[in-house]
């Protein structure tokens, strides 16, 4: 295979993911937060995890850096943690009236971002899209 002329996939994805993502995190900036923020509303929001190595493993952040944004975030007032009375080594993480708001807020960056990113794409495309990716990371997922 003659790399120039068909460039391997992997190159091509990594640049992409790149490019969406610096996309996305401006985005969200100029709205007051970034994509690592924006996982961590849509997680808590959205999905029934009970502490923090849960949130971590649910956001797919390893979990000094989830540490990291949780501990901005809180010093931002946009969150709460408290130990779990029944196991002190647990964090329990729970959102305030800021981080609804900043949520709220994302959220509609988010689906304006999804709208740009689905310019010009048939749902045909965007299925196959979908399927593509899937198979992509099935290819090299254990």
């Amino acid at each position: 295979m003659h790399f120039l002329a068909n460039p391997p996939l992997g190159l091509l994805l990594s640049q992409s993911a790149k490019a969406v993502g610096r996309a996305m995190d401006d985005a969200m900036s100029a709205a007051g937060g970034s994509v690592p923020v924006w996982q961590v509303l849509l997680t808590l929001k959205t999905q029934p995890v009970a502490n923090q190595r849960e949130l971590a493993a649910a956001v797919g952040i390893q979990g000094a850096t989830l540490t990291h944004h949780l501990n901005a975030m809180e010093a931002d007032g946009l969150l709460t943690r408290r130990r779990d009375p029944a196991n002190r080594r647990v964090h329990l993480v729970a959102l305030t009236d800021a981080g609804e708001a900043l949520f709220h807020r994302l959220r509609e960056v988010a689906r304006a971002f999804d709208r740009r990113l689905r310019t010009g794409l048939t749902e045909s495309e965007e299925a196959t899209l979908a399927e593509l990716l899937s198979r992509l990371r099935a290819n090299v997922s254990d």
